[in-house]
């Protein structure tokens, strides 16, 4: 890797001139990919970033094949424009940032075509091309919950990744350790709890729901039970609308559905529902106690989620989220509980649980995560915030 880069940096400095400046190397270019995106996601500008995976190419071409790149681009950029390594020696990141009309299959199309003049078949044909688009589409049912085109514009975590490999890898070990510490330690809970469920309703034990994660993966969300069966998800999804868009009203919330048990409360718009009919005799106790949870210990097995991170949520959610709330899903792996549990449970505003999301994937530590699992068992005891 380090030849490849060095390498490549003489191409770098013989094309400053002819076009227009360097790579910049990963490191700086995610810097800047991250504030362009945060811009936008205030003033609502589009943003496009188109990402060349140079990989496959032999180490000697590399060099001469980056040059011919920055050149084709020359006169396709802006000076707004930047241009630099996504992943250094791997995948060269364009980064148009002033495009309200951007035709990228004209662009990828030029480009192709102009690397294939110049190289030789062999290598052109080695180099793929992805497109990733910000269009700022607050919130309003557009679609939305399909995330899994943008991924690449939320790279903060990925980054991080590349320097510290080694602490996600110590949090994987402590995620499968205590996925099989819980999985053992609440062995009579799954024994119990499975037969209290089938006395309680007809209908299966455990709950399936799909639901997004890292990087807009969605996954098989499990839990035990505790609603009917075949309960409409229509008044959920309407009030999931109005929550995020801060439109709930306050008062105990009678309307249901397939969510995470959200809801309204007396101090205000919240994610619990009180007084569901739709929820079993068991299942008012499953969820006060959190123990309807303990299946997520198999999502963190599997690697789903994680022991500590933002609650995973439903599609349909994420199709009302505005830009900013993504960073909660796109940054870091989901949990099964996290900061807003042991710091606001139900009792935040939406905006204010994302923010709280956010605010550990910028501060995560393994000294984080240790201490978020130490009070979680204190906030299931005491029971605030679940309903």
């Amino acid at each position: 890797m380090l030849n490849r880069i060095e390498e490549s940096s003489q191409a770098y400095a013989d094309t400053v001139l002819e076009s227009g400046g360097s790579l910049l190397l990963a490191e700086d270019f995610h810097r800047i990919l991250y504030l362009e995106r945060k811009r936008r996601e205030r003033s609502g500008r589009p943003m496009n970033l188109l990402l060349i995976r140079v990989k496959d190419l032999p180490d000697e071409f590399l060099a001469g094949v980056v040059r011919k790149i920055t050149v084709q681009f020359a006169p396709l950029m802006r000076e707004t424009d930047i241009k630099g390594w996504y992943r250094d020696g791997d995948v060269i990141g364009i980064l148009f940032t002033e495009f309200n009309e951007f035709d990228k299959e004209k662009i990828i199309r030029k480009v192709k075509e102009g690397l294939q003049n110049v190289l030789p078949q062999a290598l052109s044909e080695k180099m793929t091309y992805s497109f990733c688009e910000y269009q700022h589409t607050k919130g309003q049912g557009q679609g939305q919950d399909d995330v899994s085109a943008i991924p690449a514009l939320y790279a903060v975590m990925m980054n991080k990744q590349g320097g510290r490999k080694w602490v996600f890898l110590v949090k994987r070990v402590m995620d499968i350790v205590g996925s099989i510490v819980g999985l053992i330690l609440f062995t009579p809970f799954f024994l119990v709890i499975p037969v209290l469920v089938k006395l309680s309703s007809p209908g299966p034990v455990l709950y399936r729901q799909e639901r997004v994660g890292l990087y807009g993966k969605r996954f098989g969300f499990l839990k035990f039970r505790t609603m009917y069966v075949n309960n409409d998800a229509r008044v959920h999804q309407e009030y999931i609308k109005k929550l995020i868009a801060g439109k709930a009203e306050d008062g105990n919330g009678t309307a249901g559905g397939n969510g995470d048990r959200e809801g309204a409360s007396a101090n205000g718009p919240v994610f619990k529902i009180q007084n569901d009919s739709r929820i079993t005799r068991i299942g008012h106790v499953l969820r006060k106690t959190s123990l309807d949870e303990l299946p997520q210990f198999i999502n963190v097995l599997l690697g789903d989620m994680s022991l500590v991170g933002p609650r995973p949520p439903i599609p349909y959610e994420v199709q009302n989220y505005d830009h900013w709330h993504l960073t909660r899903i796109l940054e870091v792996k989901p949990g099964i509980t996290g900061l807003w549990q042991v710091m606001g449970r139900s009792t935040t505003t939406f905006d204010e649980m994302v923010r709280l999301d956010i605010r550990y994937s910028r501060e995560w530590t393994l000294w984080l995560d240790i201490k978020i699992l130490c009070k979680t068992p204190w906030v299931v005891i005491r029971g605030k915030g679940a309903y």
